[in-house]
C-alpha cells in the first residue's frame, strides 16, 4: 500500500506498507511499539500519529499540521512527531494514497520548507502571524491542486 512519511524536517517519503500488516509498518515509520492514533482531516486520508508524540516531546510537525490544517480550513492543534498519511476507504481504513492527495503533501512540503527559509531573513512579528501566514500558504496550495 503506498504512503508517505513526513518527517519533521518537511523531508517527505514514499514507503510501501504491506497490505497483511499495514498496522506494524505504520509503527516502525512513526517510532513507537505503543499506540498509534489516526486522525481524519480530508475524506480521502488518514495520518496515523504517534500516540503519545506531544507527552515523550516529540517536536511539533509543521508539514502535517499545515496539511492537515488547510485541508480543515482552519488551525488544528500542533501534530508531534513523524506522521504516516495513507488513503482512506469508505469504511475508514487504510489504503493506498492516491496521487491528487499525494501532491497535496509534496506542495505543502514545499512551501513549508520555503516559509521557514523566508523566517531565517524576516521573522513572523508573532507566532499568531507565523501562523496565520503559514496556513494561508497551504490552503492555497491545496485548493490549486483538487
Amino acid at each position: 500500500m503506498r504512503a508517505l512519511r513526513i518527517d519533521l524536517d518537511t523531508t517527505l517519503t514514499e514507503v510501501v506498507l504491506p497490505a497483511h500488516d499495514e498496522r506494524s509498518a505504520v509503527r516502525e515509520h512513526i517510532g513507537t511499539d505503543g499506540a498509534v492514533d489516526q486522525a481524519v482531516y480530508h475524506p480521502r486520508a488518514l495520518l496515523h500519529l504517534h500516540g503519545e508524540g506531544r507527552v515523550i516531546g516529540l517536536g511539533q510537525n509543521l508539514t502535517a499540521w499545515a496539511l492537515a490544517s488547510a485541508w480543515r480550513g482552519m488551525p488544528l492543534h500542533p501534530l508531534h512527531g513523524p506522521v504516516v498519511l495513507t488513503g482512506r476507504n469508505s469504511d475508514g481504513s487504510a489504503e493506498a494514497l492516491d496521487d491528487d492527495l499525494a501532491q497535496h503533501a509534496r506542495t505543502v512540503a514545499q512551501t513549508v520548507r520555503e516559509t521557514l527559509q523566508g523566517w531565517q531573513a524576516r521573522p513572523p512579528a508573532s507566532n499568531e502571524a507565523a501562523v496565520n501566514e503559514l496556513l494561508a500558504y497551504a490552503v492555497r496550495d491545496v485548493a490549486t491542486r483538487r
